[in-house]
C-alpha cells in the first residue's frame, strides 16, 4: 500500500471514512449518500466534490466466467486471489483472454513460474494498434518464449473440468488450470451518470481542462474521467497513471483557489514482455485517418547502440506525420533495449506540435554505448520527411 488509512487521519487531519459506500450524488443539494459496511445509512454535504472512482475490469457476460479458477487482475484483492490460487493448487497451465498490456506482462510472469501459457482473443490481428513490422517483432519474441498465441478465436464459455476448466471458443478448446481475463477496463462512471453529470468517450466522465464536470462544483480525475488529446484536440479516454496523478494534483489546486488547467495527453505508454520493450506515443495511421489527417508512415530498423561498440540490438521505429502540414502525429518503438526512454523525445515533440522536419533538427544525446550518431527516431523522421 502507498499509504495507510491512519496516516491520512493522524498526519494530515483528513476525515477519511473507510467502509462507507457512496451510492448516490445530489448535485442540487450538494450531498452524497450511501451505506456503511454494517448497514447504516449516511449522508455527507459538500462545497466541492471530487469523483475519482477509477476504472473496473471488463468481464464477459458468458457462462463460466464466475468460476473460482477465472480471475481478472486489477485490484490488490485480485492479486491476492491469484496468488492464493497459485499457492494452493498445482497450476501448470493458464489461458489468458486478451493481448493488452496486463496480458503481456502476466504471460512473462507466469512463464517465470514454469507455467504453460496460452493467449486468446477474438480479433485475428495480434496487436492492431502497432505497426505491422513492430507487431511481428513482439509476436516473435512471445512465441520464442513458448507462449501459445491464438488470435481470432471468440470465447463462448468456460466449463469445469476436474480441478481445472475448459475454455471453449468457436473453433478452439483449451484445458487449463486457471483463466486470466485481461480484455481491458471501463470507467467507473455509473454514479456520476446517475447524478445527471455529462458522460463522454467510452462513458467516461466529461471534464474541461480544469477538471470541472458539467456541474461547476463537481470535479473528476483519474481513470474515470476523459481528457483532451494534444494531437487531435478532441476528447479521448486513455487511462494511464501519469494523467491520473496529474489530474488529482490539478483538482487540489483548483479547489484551493489556485487555477490550474491541463493541456491533455498524447497516449504515451510503454510495457515490457520478456526481453522486448514496446513503446508508443500519439496516433497510428488508422487513428490519424479517423481524425481527418492525411497520414504518411515510415518504418525503419535501426540499432540500439553504435555498431563500433558491439552488443547492439535491432530497434524498430514507426513514425507517422500529416502529409499536408508535415506535423508529427505519432511514433512507436520496439526493441530489446532503448525503446522505453527514447519514446519521451517524440512525446515532447507532439506536445509542442512539432513537424517531422523540425524533429530531425533535435539535438539528441549520443554516445556509442547508448545509440548510433543518428538516433533511430531521427532516422525515422528524416525518412518520413523524404516520403512526404
Amino acid at each position: 500500500m502507498v499509504r495507510r488509512a491512519d496516516v491520512f487521519r493522524s498526519k494530515q487531519g483528513i476525515d477519511l471514512l473507510t467502509g462507507h459506500q457512496v451510492e448516490s450524488i445530489d448535485p442540487k443539494q450538494h450531498k452524497v449518500a450511501g451505506t456503511t459496511l454494517d448497514g447504516r445509512e449516511f449522508e455527507q454535504g459538500y462545497d466541492r466534490l471530487l469523483i475519482a472512482t477509477g476504472a473496473s475490469v471488463v468481464m464477459p457476460d458468458l457462462p463460466g466466467f464466475d468460476l473460482p479458477q477465472v480471475l481478472p487482475l486489477k485490484t490488490l484483492q485480485d492479486g491476492r486471489r491469484m496468488k492464493s490460487l497459485l499457492n494452493s493448487r498445482n497450476i501448470k497451465k493458464v489461458a489468458i483472454i486478451g493481448m493488452g498490456y496486463i496480458a503481456m506482462e502476466m504471460c512473462e510472469t507466469l512463464k517465470a513460474l514454469d507455467i504453460d501459457v496460452a493467449m486468446v482473443k477474438p480479433n485475428p490481428v495480434f496487436l492492431p494498434w502497432l505497426a505491422t513490422d513492430l507487431a511481428d517483432a513482439v509476436r516473435d519474441e512471445i512465441a520464442a518464449n513458448g507462449v501459445g498465441i491464438h488470435a481470432g478465436h471468440e470465447p463462448e464459455r468456460i466449463e469445469p473440468s476436474g480441478d481445472g476448466v475448459r475454455l471453449i471458443c468457436s473453433d478452439l478448446e483449451l484445458a487449463v488450470d486457471m483463466v486470466l481475463v485481461a480484455i481491458g477496463v471501463q470507467p467507473e462512471s455509473e454514479l456520476a451518470g446517475s447524478a445527471g453529470l455529462e458522460l463522454s468517450v467510452a462513458d467516461s466522465i466529461a471534464v474541461d481542462r480544469m477538471l470541472h464536470t458539467s456541474d461547476e462544483n463537481v470535479y473528476s480525475a483519474g481513470d474515470c474521467a476523459d481528457a483532451y488529446h494534444v494531437v487531435t484536440g478532441e476528447k479521448t479516454w486513455i487511462p494511464l497513471a501519469l494523467r491520473a496523478n496529474r489530474a488529482g494534483w490539478a483538482v487540489a489546486d483548483n479547489v484551493c483557489g489556485r487555477a490550474k488547467a491541463l493541456d491533455g495527453v498524447a497516449g504515451t505508454s510503454v510495457f515490457r514482455v520478456f526481453e522486448m520493450e514496446v513503446a508508443r506515443t500519439g496516433l497510428n495511421v488508422t487513428e490519424a485517418e479517423k481524425y481527418g489527417f492525411e497520414p504518411v508512415e515510415m518504418t525503419i530498423k535501426g540499432a540500439s547502440r553504435a555498431h563500433t561498440y558491439g552488443d547492439s540490438h535491432p530497434l524498430h521505429v514507426s513514425a507517422v506525420a500529416d502529409k499536408k502540414s508535415g506535423r508529427l502525429l505519432g511514433m512507436q518503438i520496439v526493441g530489446r533495449e532503448g525503446a522505453a526512454h527514447r519514446i519521451n523525445a517524440p512525446a515532447v515533440a507532439l506536445h509542442m506540435g512539432m513537424t517531422a522536419a523540425a524533429y530531425t533538427q533535435m539535438d539528441l544525446a549520443y554516445a556509442p554505448p547508448f545509440g548510433p550518431t543518428w538516433d533511430p527516431t531521427l532516422i525515422a523522421a528524416n525518412q518520413l520527411v523524404k516520403k512526404i
